[in-house]
């Protein structure tokens, strides 16, 4: 019985938690694009990593690294992690850090035309 209610419980949480996720359908690409031109391009050009080529925005390694959702990449461009600098404080329009990561995650599923 424990196991049951345990087990429902679990999924009305993650339906309620997948409810109010941000989706890459609801961002803006072409803002997207526009963000990650202007503040990610240069180290990340063409889904690249030219600090660490081992951390690139390519599918395999955002899968990797643990990188693969809206969710992750919105922490890692907000808070930064490692060589990476934080952009919390320098994207600072309501949509800019989710449109970007709605972005990296399109080029990433279409390996980075």
């Amino acid at each position: 019985m424990i196991k049951l209610l345990s087990l429902l419980l679990a999924v009305v949480i993650t339906s309620f938690t997948l409810g109010f996720a941000p989706r890459a359908e609801a961002a803006n690409l072409d803002h997207g694009r526009q963000i990650f031109a202007n503040n990610c391009a240069s180290c990340h050009i063409g889904g690249g990593n030219v600090v660490n080529p081992s951390k690139t925005l390519k599918q395999a390694d955002l899968e990797a690294n643990h990188k693969d959702t809206l969710e992750a990449i919105i922490t890692q461009v907000t808070n930064g992690n490692g060589a990476m600098p934080a952009f919390g404080s320098r994207l600072v329009g309501t949509d800019d850090i989710p449109d970007v990561a709605a972005y990296v995650l399109s080029q990433a599923g279409n390996d980075w035309p």
